[in-house]
């Protein structure tokens, strides 16, 4: 597995997690719980993803940019999920705020595999793809890695 098809795996999951979120109502356990795995899948993956695909990106020049920029994304989503953190779940305010997470996140990981993946695949090697891989899913494996 190359670390595009493992990121790929990743964002499918966070593209259901947070199509599910945004269709809970009011303070329930479902919105709780799914809030609570989309959050932790979110901080878990960025984590994970600036540590094994984007600092080895900005080694590049043709991909620094880009890196940099999608770091970037990584900080708005957390100011999201922040504010989610911060407002009552039975709140209007929240479900709007979920939804501008999921509109952001979906936004993130779209440029990211139609731009940043090709980037990446001009500059790393095809040993660098399955090694930054296997490093990416054990730190995604281990619990408490964000």
């Amino acid at each position: 597995m190359t670390i595009f098809e493992a990121l790929r795996e990743d964002h499918e999951k966070q593209r259901s997690l947070l199509t599910m979120l945004c269709e809970t109502e009011g303070e329930s356990k479902n919105r709780r719980d799914l809030y609570r795995e989309a959050r932790d899948e979110l901080q878990r993956h960025a984590a994970a993803e600036e540590r094994y695909f984007y600092v080895p990106l900005m080694q590049h020049e043709l991909t620094q940019e880009k890196s940099r920029h999608s770091v970037a994304e990584h900080h708005e989503i957390d100011e999201f999920i922040e504010a989610l953190d911060e407002t009552d779940m039975s709140s209007p305010a929240w479900l709007m705020t979920a939804k501008k997470l999921k509109d952001r996140v979906f936004h993130h990981l779209e440029e990211e595999e139609h731009e940043v993946f090709q980037q990446a695949g001009k500059v790393l090697q095809d040993k660098d793809k399955i090694g930054l891989a296997a490093d990416y899913r054990k730190m995604m494996a281990s619990p408490g890695s964000n």
